[in-house]
């Protein structure tokens, strides 16, 4: 269920930071920034449902999966298809997240 979660917050996060991003750098108007607000406040608390004992381990792990959307944003919103190199980094990183969500953890 946390890559669920996860993967809704990094679209959440993605979203919500992509509309500052329009307004600022492609000239959009500042009414992009009411549901750029929404979308990471969204994200914030979506990313608060994961289940883990400590904050730091959920944001690290969260990183990961964060990379991967990011470049699904860049193909699927942008337009632009990542390269081998994007892929992966994004494989790697996605590893390591599982590293810090599945790893068996002493008592």
């Amino acid at each position: 269920m946390a890559y669920v979660i996860y993967a809704a917050a990094a679209l959440a996060e993605i979203a919500g930071c992509f509309a500052f991003w329009a307004w600022w750098r492609l000239g959009k108007s500042v009414l992009w920034l009411a549901p750029g607000v929404v979308s990471l406040i969204l994200f914030a608390w979506l990313l608060a449902q994961v289940d883990s004992a400590a904050a730091g381990r959920t944001y690290a792990a969260y990183g990961g999966i964060y990379i991967a959307a990011s470049l699904g944003w860049l193909w699927l919103a942008e337009g632009l298809r990542p390269d081998k190199w994007d892929i992966t980094g994004a494989l790697i990183c996605l590893a390591g997240a599982s590293l810090i969500l599945l790893g068996p953890r002493g008592a």
